[in-house]
């Protein structure tokens, strides 16, 4: 079994990842691609747990802007998430991956309800739990959820996937000469105004010493490489944690 720098991991999927190229909706075809990679770092040893958000199908915040309550707005972007994780688990259980889905507002005839123990302990027996419906909480992105689980479930690095190869310090798609960051520290994302998440989320991960790691989900095989330590992405960290990347040093 090939050896891991992290032993439990929390994956972080926007809703959008589900959706491909269409920008909205399902697309079973990246869902199987997903699946795949997860399947790939679960069969190394590693107990991954997944946060998905909804804004392929709704997004609270919009919802919001165009006059209707915020709570039932974001309500909505939860049963949004809950969508998803079902989409995942069943691409993941046709590669024989056991999965559960958790949810944070109980709906228990199609998912468990969020119990922190059960939680760790599907995990502890090679099985993939997948996070839905948020925090259960309005006004809480799935950010702060993921930041949240992985201290919950004492998680040893936060995976962030997204659209682009890492942070930068201006939006690359268009500003041609925008630069990546290669690592940088909890307190760069809060003071620079860097956009890989809220300020919630961010808080929670300094305030527990949990490691982001921002990558491109767009590049086939970049879960594995970002649990195995290579250096894709930006590393997010405090300023005494060591990165344990490969061809990184103090």
């Amino acid at each position: 079994m090939t050896q891991s720098h992290f032993r439990r991991v929390v994956l972080k999927l926007s809703g959008e990842a589900l959706a491909g190229r269409q920008g909205y909706g399902i697309d079973p075809a990246v869902v199987d691609l997903i699946a795949l990679q997860i399947k790939e770092v679960v069969a190394m040893g590693i107990e991954l747990a997944v946060v998905v958000g909804g804004g392929n199908i709704w997004r609270g915040t919009a919802g919001s802007a165009q006059g209707m309550d915020r709570a039932t707005a974001d309500y909505m972007g939860m049963l949004a998430t809950v969508i998803n994780s079902m989409a995942l688990q069943d691409a993941l259980e046709k590669h024989g991956v056991d999965t559960r889905v958790q949810t944070a507002i109980e709906m228990k005839e199609i998912a468990e309800p969020y119990i922190r123990r059960r939680a760790i302990r599907h995990l502890e027996k090679g099985r993939v739990v997948i996070f839905a419906a948020g925090t259960g909480n309005p006004y809480f992105s799935t950010d702060t959820t993921a930041a949240l689980r992985a201290a919950e479930i004492e998680a040893d690095v936060m995976l962030k996937a997204t659209k682009e190869e890492g942070v930068y310090d201006s939006d690359p798609r268009k500003n041609p000469d925008a630069r990546k960051f290669d690592e940088l520290q909890y307190l760069d994302l809060l003071n620079k105004g860097l956009r890989v998440m809220d300020s919630t989320a961010t808080s929670l991960c300094m305030d527990n010493d949990i490691p982001i790691i921002v990558f491109d989900l767009g590049v086939y095989g970049n879960i594995r490489r970002a649990v195995m330590g290579e250096s894709i992405g930006t590393f997010v960290r405090g300023g005494g944690q060591a990165n344990g990347r490969e061809g990184d040093s103090e």
